[in-house]
C-alpha cells in the first residue's frame, strides 16, 4: 500500500557524505516507498568515496559555495528529470578550525561561510531547481532542535540555523506566488552522525541528552530520517514553514529529579 503516495515519485537528495548521513537514512527511506532518489554530494572525491555505497545509483556533484555548479547540477538533473517532486538539503558546514571560542570572538569569516553553506545554499538549491519542482513539490532541510539554548559545543551554528528555520517561511510565501510548494525542516536533537563526532565537547552532550530524554535513550538518526520522509510526501501537504522538533522529548525534561538530584549532590 502507498499510503505516503511516494511511488514514482522524484526527489533529489543533497547531502550524503557517508552510511551515517540523515540523508542516506533519507533516501533509503524514500526508495523503500518507492520513489526515485537522484543524489547530489559535494565533490567529485566525495562521489569516489561513495561509490560502493551508491553502487548504481545516479550520483551529481555540486560545490554549493559554487553557483555556477548549483546552476548546472539543476540543469543537469532537469534535464533527465524534468518533474521533480521533492528535495531534501541536508547540508551543514561550520569552521571550528582554532578550537571552540566565546561566541562574542566568532569570526566574520567563519560566520559568513557557514551563513552561505548551512542556510543561503537552500535559497540558492530552491532557485536553480524551481523550473523543474513540481506544482505541490515539497522542499525540506535539517535544523536543530532548538536555536535559542545557548550551547557552547555548538559554537555559532545555532544561530546560523535559526536563520535556516526564518527563511522556510519567506520562501513559502515567495513560492506561493506561482505554486504550492511547501518549505519545511526537520529539527533533531542530538545525533550520532560522523559530522556530529568531529564537534569539540559534542559526545558530552550527546550522552547528556540520553539521560534528559524521559526514555533514557537517544534520538536515532533514522527517527529524525522518518520525519523527513513524511515531509517529503504529499500526505504532508497541510504543513508549511515549520520546524518539525524530533528530540524524543528531551525539552520537556530538562529538570528530571534523578538529574537534579545528581548535581546538588555533587555540589553538597
Amino acid at each position: 500500500m502507498d499510503y505516503l503516495q511516494l511511488q514514482g515519485k522524484t526527489i533529489v537528495v543533497l547531502g550524503v557524505a557517508n552510511r551515517k548521513s540523515v540523508a542516506w537514512h533519507v533516501a533509503t527511506g524514500l526508495e523503500a516507498c518507492g520513489a526515485t532518489v537522484v543524489h547530489v554530494v559535494r565533490s567529485p572525491e566525495r562521489r569516489e568515496s561513495l561509490t560502493k555505497l551508491m553502487g548504481d545509483r545516479e550520483v551529481h556533484v555540486c560545490d554549493v559555495e559554487d553557483q555556477t555548479q548549483i546552476e548546472r547540477v539543476a540543469a543537469e538533473i532537469g534535464e533527465r528529470h524534468p518533474v521533480i517532486h521533492g528535495l531534501l538539503h541536508s547540508i551543514a558546514f561550520a569552521d571550528y578550525e582554532g578550537g571552540m571560542k566565546p561566541f562574542h570572538e566568532t569570526g566574520r569569516k567563519q560566520f559568513l561561510r557557514t551563513v552561505d553553506v548551512s542556510c543561503f545554499s537552500l535559497i540558492a538549491v530552491a532557485n536553480a531547481f524551481r523550473p523543474y519542482l513540481d506544482r505541490q513539490a515539497s522542499v525540506v532541510t535539517m535544523s536543530i532542535s532548538t536555536t535559542t539554548m545557548a550551547s557552547e559545543n555548538y559554537g555559532f551554528m545555532a544561530p546560523v540555523k535559526a536563520a535556516l528555520d526564518s527563511s522556510l517561511a519567506f520562501l513559502s510565501k515567495s513560492f506561493s506566488a506561482f505554486s504550492e510548494v511547501r518549505f519545511n525542516a526537520v529539527g533533531p536533537g542530538l545525533l550520532k552522525t560522523s559530522a556530529s563526532a568531529g564537534i569539540p565537547g559534542y559526545v558530552d552532550a550527546y550522552l547528556f541528552a540520553e539521560k534528559v530524554i524521559p526514555r533514557r535513550r537517544a534520538v536515532s538518526t533514522q527517527e529524525a530520517a522518518d520525519v523527513a520522509v513524511f515531509l517529503l510526501s504529499p500526505r504532508s501537504s497541510g504543513i508549511v514553514a515549520r520546524t518539525i522538533v524530533v528530540d524524543a522529548g528531551m525539552a520537556v525534561n530538562y529538570f528530571d529529579a534523578e538529574i537534579v538530584d545528581r548535581v546538588v549532590g555533587s555540589d553538597g
